[in-house]
């Protein structure tokens, strides 16, 4: 484990100060004899923490946030007892179904298996309560395909079935008049869902045309393999902002440890202040995490290209959120969702205020549709 930046350490000491203002403030309301029900400003009462959370991330530079803040042990400084434990997983679909099968309690993961998730438990099993990045994703393909029409008979990658880019890359290539299938049968282009390592291996081996990857992994093929994009995704949203990554809760440990997710929260919003800091520092650090997980670190050129093409918000651009919901049922990988509900960034909200931080948005999907 790497030393934690000082800033790191100031930011949580400055949050844990503020939380701990606040548990006074409670206690003192609380005192026999004190008539709380008509001071709508009294302090709320502590908020219960889990013995441990579950964790899971990706080893995506679109999970930097947890990378960098997991690795330098902001995260579990700022859980105190809480004992923090953490999975890795290369696609969405594969954590929100180790969600759903109580082995883990929060993850980073993309807009659409988020989506997914809140549909398949009829709005009951996961909240997001917060952002992690913008950007960061792109179709790139081989020499020879420079138009959408050049796809025709083309076999293109994504991570898996159903995640973000496999729903972005069905929907676009619909939009542009290619059929797609889910289940094999005719049509324009294949899709192939994989894990991302396969997909750097089989389009070096001319046995992939192309892919739509989050980042290193399109950085990945252009660097390493001579892709070249076809399509930055960012090129589809106004003003080239749209959620890549964001942080899920389920409801259930939510709602019983209110106050390890406001910990969570702590630690996110302190690591991303450092990041925005010292961007190069965290870049680096990020490539290091990379290798401890897969094994091996990105070269200088694919890192550089990779980490200029997202950034890192708390924000969960909310506005994007419903259109990544449409896309999914237009590529056939989702029904259609009322999306009432999925966002709880009360926590959130609460920490950004206790750092002279501005709100942000649920876009109107949150519990209480503000």
């Amino acid at each position: 484990m790497t030393a934690r930046p000082a800033r790191l350490t100031a930011a949580l000491l400055a949050a844990g100060l503020l939380a701990s203002l606040g548990a006074c403030a409670s206690s003192a309301a609380e005192e026999p004899g004190t008539d709380t029900t008509a001071d709508s400003s009294a302090a709320p009462a502590d908020l219960a923490e889990a013995p441990e959370l579950r964790l899971g991330y990706f080893a995506n530079l679109t999970h930097a946030v947890a990378l960098v803040g997991v690795d330098d042990g902001t995260y579990q400084e700022a859980l105190g007892d809480t004992t923090l434990t953490t999975s890795i997983f290369n696609a969405g679909p594969a954590a929100v179904e180790a969600l759903f099968g109580g082995a883990i309690d929060a993850t980073f993961i993309g807009p659409n298996p988020a989506i997914n998730a809140f549909a398949q438990s009829n709005g009951e099993a996961v909240r997001i309560v917060s952002g992690a990045t913008s950007g960061g994703a792109q179709l790139v393909v081989r020499e020879g395909i420079d138009s959408p029409e050049d796809l025709v008979g083309a076999t293109l990658a994504t991570p898996q079935l159903g995640n973000t880019q496999d729903v972005a890359l069905r929907a676009w290539l619909a939009e542009e008049g290619l059929e797609t299938s889910l289940t094999g049968g005719a049509s324009d282009v294949t899709i192939a869902p994989q894990e991302n390592s396969q997909t750097l291996d089989l389009f070096k081996a001319g046995q992939l045309d192309g892919a739509w990857l989050p980042e290193p992994w399109a950085s990945r093929l252009v660097v390493d393999a001579g892709a070249h994009v076809l399509l930055d995704e960012l090129e589809l949203w106004p003003d080239g902002d749209f959620v890549t990554t964001h942080l899920i809760v389920a409801t259930e440990y939510l709602s019983k440890y209110p106050g390890t997710v406001k910990k969570l929260l702590e630690a996110e919003y302190a690591t991303s202040e450092w990041i925005a800091a010292n961007p190069d520092e965290a870049k680096t650090l990020s490539n290091t995490v990379i290798e401890k997980l897969s094994g091996k670190p990105l070269s200088a050129e694919v890192l550089d290209r990779a980490w200029g093409n997202l950034r890192i918000t708390l924000d969960p651009i909310a506005a994007s959120l419903q259109t990544s919901a449409d896309h999914a049922v237009e590529a056939g990988t989702s029904k259609k969702t009322d999306l009432q509900g999925i966002y709880d960034l009360t926590l959130l909200n609460e920490v950004l205020a206790e750092n002279d931080q501005e709100p942000v948005s649920d876009g109107g999907l949150g519990a209480s549709g503000t």
